[in-house]
């Protein structure tokens, strides 16, 4: 992964991603649902959040539960004055690559939001919160499978290299009991294949690599892409692949 291309690209899209981000803040939403579900009411005290953005889980989280400490993480201080009204007290914000994993340890809870899939080793990473997590503490994470933006891998060859959800319990199974696990698929309509692109600029999710569309490159991916994945109302499909797991230390 290019670090430095990552957080360029999404901090020069922070200001349109709150708008643009329709599927994160529903992914974020439902986060926080499973959270209340299969998250001990205790393990809210100490909590840890890797990959913030620009807030839409951690409003949703705050919106049903207090912490006395909430620990906020993004790559890119760029961020931070989205949570300008919440910064002091209990709350801190800190920008690092969370991959160092040079966090306090004795977490309640570790949540992560849309984030983990852009790390080099998020398996590793993700074992390796077991230093950083209290006997009785909870990791809880949503990212996407292999079907997320297949259009756009079948048609560019460029793409992240999701992990199925099969592959992601079993790694994880070495370290933790796997309290919910599951995933869903949706499929959104643009008008035309143009507004697929300038959906993902304004998400800040074409930060794997850099690409110089020439005239011809875009006009022929539009057609390519208008003849493939045409949606029902006229216009062309985008797909998004979320992943949601919730586990506890053994």
């Amino acid at each position: 992964m290019d670090k430095a291309l990552i957080r360029h690209r999404f901090a020069k899209a922070s200001g349109s991603y709150p708008r643009q981000a329709f599927v994160q803040r529903d992914i974020a939403l439902r986060m926080a649902d499973l959270i209340g579900r299969y998250v001990s009411p205790e393990s809210h005290r100490r909590v840890l959040e890797i990959g913030c953005g620009t807030g839409l889980f951690t409003r949703a989280y705050l919106h049903r539960w207090c912490p006395e400490r909430l620990v906020l993480n993004d790559l890119c201080p760029e961020v931070e004055p989205y949570f300008a009204d919440l910064l002091g007290g209990q709350v801190s914000f800190v920008a690092k690559d969370a991959e160092a994993l040079d966090f306090p340890s004795g977490q309640d809870l570790i949540v992560s939001c849309s984030a983990l899939q852009w790390f080099d080793a998020p398996e590793r990473f993700l074992l390796g919160c077991r230093k950083l997590l209290s006997g009785r503490g909870y990791l809880a994470f949503s990212t996407f499978g292999p079907r997320n933006a297949e259009e756009i891998r079948a048609l560019t060859d460029a793409g992240l290299p999701y992990r199925p959800l099969d592959e992601l319990k079993v790694a994880l199974s070495e370290a933790y009991h796997i309290v919910h696990a599951s995933e869903a698929c949706v499929r959104l309509s643009f008008p035309t294949p143009l507004d697929v692109l300038r959906h993902l600029k304004d998400t800040g999710v074409t930060g794997i690599r850099s690409c110089h569309w020439t005239r011809k490159k875009l006009a022929d991916f539009s057609m390519r892409y208008a003849g493939r994945y045409a949606a029902p109302d006229g216009g062309v499909t985008l797909t998004y692949h979320p992943i949601y797991i919730v586990c506890k230390m053994n």
